[in-house]
């Protein structure tokens, strides 16, 4: 039983491991030319001159295709350019000027402290009006509807 628990995820992995090494020798595709090869990317369909020197062989884009990687270059700089200005016009809204002018610390505690006067203020007159009532009990008088 443990003989099983051991071969089959070896087994697995080896079968991956094929797979992912057949996936990428299929990635290229060389082929011979007067000058030396042309590689063909079997994915994309881009394709490289290739010659072969001391010993290496060198590749270089299709004239075509770095004229095609560079209107993309300068579409993709063109988009970059944009979204900065769009961010920078964002930036300097007023709504972002505002949100930049919030109160101090300071001014924020000194508010605080308006309100919590204003709130024992109007809980002092909440107390006096229910003494006056007269039921004595101190509590409001609720009404029944």
């Amino acid at each position: 039983m443990r003989l099983q628990h051991i071969l089959i995820p070896a087994a697995l992995c080896s079968l991956v491991a094929a797979s992912a090494y057949s996936e990428e020798t299929d990635h290229y595709r060389l082929e011979k030319s007067a000058n030396g090869y042309v590689r063909m990317d079997t994915r994309t369909g881009a394709m490289s001159i290739c010659e072969e020197r001391t010993g290496q062989l060198v590749c270089k884009m299709a004239a075509d295709e770095r004229a095609a990687y560079q209107d993309e270059i300068d579409r993709l700089d063109n988009s970059v350019k944009a979204l900065d200005a769009r961010v920078a016009k964002l930036e300097n809204s007023l709504s972002a000027r505002l949100e930049s002018q919030l109160p101090s610390e300071e001014d924020f505690n000194k508010t605080m402290g308006y309100m919590e006067r204003f709130f024992r203020t109007f809980k002092d007159i909440v107390k006096d009006m229910d003494k006056e009532d007269g039921d004595g009990s101190g509590k409001l008088n609720q009404q029944k509807t």
